[in-house]
């Protein structure tokens, strides 16, 4: 069966040629031009996968808006930013609100699909693990790889795609370090090392909002990160 990606993008154009693109790489898709349209529709189903524009019609921010409903839909749904808005601000602000990639217009075609194609690898990758990868627990800490959850101290840890591969890449080899390289290629990122700083921000405070005295990620400056054993 067709994975279903969903494009918001309201210039038509742009919305018509991505679909098309995507359409010829074997993707289902559905698109929509505006955030109030588009989570109408989600609400009832949700895609694979969500590629959205920052600003959209009349509302400058409206695509972050959505990354935020599409995240309270879903902690595991996939979402890509695909905007013209390259500033380090706006890349930083999608990265911390959920979404797992974050790419200019402009990018190349198969570039694209190639993030893409990344994505649905770490979905495949987590529901196809192995028995003895199903679970793992180091301490407080526990991740159940079938239904993508981490739990901390018995309580539930929201985490994206992204987020779940870097605990899960952290948490395995618990006292070893892991470099932004290895966590890029754990996770499937291609991102500079500020992104990846990013999201380990974010997962800090992920669980720090679960456990006020949560210590378990330590950063060995100038080397990386590794799971406090």
């Amino acid at each position: 069966m067709a994975r279903r990606i969903v494009i918001v993008e309201d210039d038509a154009a742009i919305r018509a040629n991505y679909a098309e693109a995507l359409k010829r790489n074997g993707y289902e898709v559905a698109a929509y031009a505006d955030r109030r349209e588009a989570i109408a529709a989600l609400r009832s189903r949700l895609p694979d996968l969500a590629i959205i524009d920052i600003g959209l019609g009349d509302e400058a921010e409206g695509g972050f808006a959505l990354c935020r409903d599409l995240r309270a839909l879903s902690p595991q749904l996939p979402i890509v930013f695909l905007t013209a808005r390259d500033s380090d601000f706006d890349v930083v602000l999608g990265l911390r609100l959920g979404a797992d990639d974050y790419l200019t217009k402009g990018v190349s075609l198969p570039h694209l699909m190639a993030r893409i194609g990344a994505l649905f690898r770490r979905v495949d990758a987590l529901a196809e693990a192995k028995p003895i990868e199903e679970r793992v627990q180091r301490g407080e800490l526990e991740l159940d790889l079938k239904r993508f959850s981490a739990q901390w101290k018995g309580a539930r840890v929201e985490l994206t795609l992204t987020e779940f591969w870097i605990v899960h890449s952290l948490a395995r080899h618990p006292g070893h370090v892991k470099d932004r390289d290895q966590l890029m290629r754990d996770a499937e990122l291609v991102v500079d090392d500020a992104t990846v700083t990013s999201h380990v921000k974010r997962v800090r405070a992920k669980f720090v909002a679960a456990d006020p005295a949560f210590d378990g990620i330590e950063t060995a400056y100038g080397l990386g990160y590794r799971w406090k054993a």
